[in-house]
């Protein structure tokens, strides 16, 4: 069965946002929600600043954990960005990713467009299978019956 990853349109923008201002390096963050919905994004430095690997900041990493936690909220996906390519997890994102419950997002460029995917990762066979990814509009719009679109 597909997972999918709701965002608001807000939240895309602000993982864009967090993309591009560290670029060329790979940026990184957390998604905080419950179920399949975000409602926290939380950018996290990127200890190792690198265009090609990324590693969350320890310090910042923990307080985000423990702040989820105060909120009673899950962690429901981890993103970061591919600068270079590819739009798919990596070998490295596969043989690293240490939390099976969350989601994977990559925000990677295509042409000149940056797309976002979000990727359900199996820690024991190293593979992945994509998500399904929702982009809500606005609550207006989204209680009209015409709120969202889909990055699949």
């Amino acid at each position: 069965m597909t997972r999918i990853l709701r965002l608001s349109l807000a939240q895309e923008k602000m993982i864009l946002n967090h993309v591009i201002q560290h670029l060329p390096e790979e940026a990184c963050g957390l998604l905080g929600g419950q179920g399949e919905t975000v409602s926290v994004v939380i950018p996290v430095t990127n200890s190792l600043h690198s265009p090609v690997r990324f590693r969350m900041d320890p310090a910042e990493l923990l307080k985000a954990l423990e702040w989820l936690d105060t909120e009673d909220l899950d962690l429901v996906g981890i993103f970061h960005s591919h600068p270079r390519g590819p739009a798919t997890p990596s070998e490295t994102d596969l043989h690293e990713f240490a939390y099976p419950e969350s989601l994977m997002l990559i925000v990677s460029p295509v042409g000149k467009v940056w797309r976002l995917r979000a990727f359900e990762i199996n820690i024991e066979k190293r593979t992945y299978e994509e998500a399904r990814l929702i982009i809500e509009l606005s609550n207006f719009l989204n209680e009209a019956g015409f709120g969202s679109k889909e990055n699949i």
